[in-house]
């Protein structure tokens, strides 16, 4: 079974804070993912062109925390983590602290797929993508006023709690092609007001990002110290391995239980290689859609 699914951040926000024009540009943003990634897919491409191309998209959508969209640093820096994974071979490639790379999800599949390491970060990471022909970029395309008024409130510690950790806005993609292959995206700007160099889940294999064949592909969104904490993906995918637990089970597990048991907010989004699709997040709402070869195209954000 062809499917791709994906995820734009979870959060706390009530059903009445979200306009209906919001939602509507969130909506054709994962509806457009939607579409890149299963066009790979329904061409017979692997599951990795699959989730790079549904990733790509909500990278270059400000509505999101990542790419262009991405939150800024307490010194008002876009910093850009990505990951990927492919779950046949187990090969991953990620990168962190980025700031002039257009896509860091392609750049993440180039560390995997043409360099001995997994995970590059900071300059020597951009000195990898200009190696690698990687697309560069101005700061000022990641630059959105929304943000950095984001920023300002967080400075002032006027918003901070309810904006900075309330919403985390971390895109992900998990896919299964043709040959019953996983693989798993995630991308992010991390945390307002970040500072130090802080890196979150979503680079780190195992936390914001897994996929292995042997189970399931998982992409996380949330307060990445404790999906960190919580070795949140790769936990999902030990639960069916050595549980045999099914993969919404496992997911609901990781998310009710490991993640809110150490007080971190935020949610998931897991597939087996069969194409079912799990989300589980502990926040009111989460940003989400599923398409399969069944016909089946949704997206939503609140639970059903």
């Amino acid at each position: 079974m062809l499917a791709l699914a994906i995820h734009g951040g979870a959060g706390s926000f009530a059903p009445e804070s979200l306009t209906v024009e919001r939602w509507h540009a969130y909506d054709a943003a994962l509806r457009q993912a939607l579409d890149a990634g299963f066009r790979q897919l329904d061409a017979g491409q692997s599951s990795l062109d699959a989730v790079e191309a549904a990733v790509r998209v909500l990278e270059d959508e400000p509505v999101f925390n990542a790419g262009r969209g991405a939150v800024f640093s307490h010194d008002g820096i876009n910093e850009l983590d990505a990951a990927i994974m492919d779950g046949a071979s187990l090969r991953a490639g990620a990168v962190a602290a980025l700031r002039h790379v257009r896509h860091p999800v392609s750049l993440a599949r180039r560390v995997m797929e043409n360099s001995p390491h997994v995970l590059l970060a900071g300059a020597g990471a951009e000195d990898f993508a200009l190696e690698q022909g990687i697309e560069l970029c101005a700061r000022s395309w990641f630059h959105t006023e929304h943000r950095y008024q984001q920023l300002l409130r967080a400075r002032s510690g006027e918003t901070a709690a309810a904006e900075c950790l309330d919403y985390f806005g971390t895109v992900g993609a998990v896919a299964v092609d043709a040959h019953g292959s996983l693989a798993a995206a995630t991308s992010t700007g991390g945390m307002t007001g970040k500072r130090w160099g802080r890196i979150g889940d979503s680079p780190i294999i195992g936390a914001g990002t897994y996929a292995s064949n042997a189970s399931c592909a998982v992409s996380a969104t949330g307060h990445g110290e404790f999906l960190l904490r919580a070795t949140a993906a790769r936990e999902v995918a030990a639960r069916m391995e050595h549980l045999g637990e099914p993969v919404g089970t496992a997911a609901a597990f990781v998310i009710h239980q490991r993640l809110q048991g150490l007080g971190g907010q935020g949610g998931l989004v897991a597939m087996d290689a069969s194409g079912t699709v799990a989300f589980a997040y502990n926040t009111r709402a989460m940003f989400r859609g599923v398409i399969d070869a069944s016909g089946r195209r949704e997206t939503g954000l609140f639970p059903p």
